[in-house]
């Protein structure tokens, strides 16, 4: 069992920051991969960042470049810092946990088994 506690999310206006954080329970943070997805109003879930159990990453198109996720094993947190944030960057966010290693094994949102139960996240223009 892997229990994950999302907080960090707030209202900001365009252009702003945020830092989310995930605190993960129950699993060493030097295995399996983590990624944070977001939900939009009315929209399916997507990935925006994951991050390997070596420390790899990639992110969605739309967070390239102003999104960074990492981790902090001893702490036992991942994180997303998010930057010169868009109202399309509106809605949850959730962080997530794929047993395997690697990122070419954790795709999508059916290879995340464990789920935490959102933030929100509101970007104002």
């Amino acid at each position: 069992q892997v229990l994950l506690t999302e907080s960090g999310g707030d209202s900001v206006q365009a252009g702003g920051s945020l830092r989310l954080s995930c605190e993960v329970i129950g699993r060493s943070m030097s295995t399996g991969t983590l990624g944070w997805f977001h939900q939009a109003p009315g929209k399916v879930r997507e990935g925006v960042a994951k991050i390997s159990a070596y420390g790899a990453t990639n992110y969605a198109d739309s967070a390239e470049g102003r999104f960074t996720i990492s981790k902090d094993n001893a702490e036992k947190i991942l994180y997303l810092q998010m930057n010169s944030l868009k109202p399309e960057d509106t809605g949850m966010y959730f962080c997530a946990y794929c047993a395997r290693n690697y990122l070419d094994y954790c795709g999508g949102t059916s290879d995340f088994t464990y789920w935490g139960q959102g933030a929100q996240v509101t970007v104002s223009s």
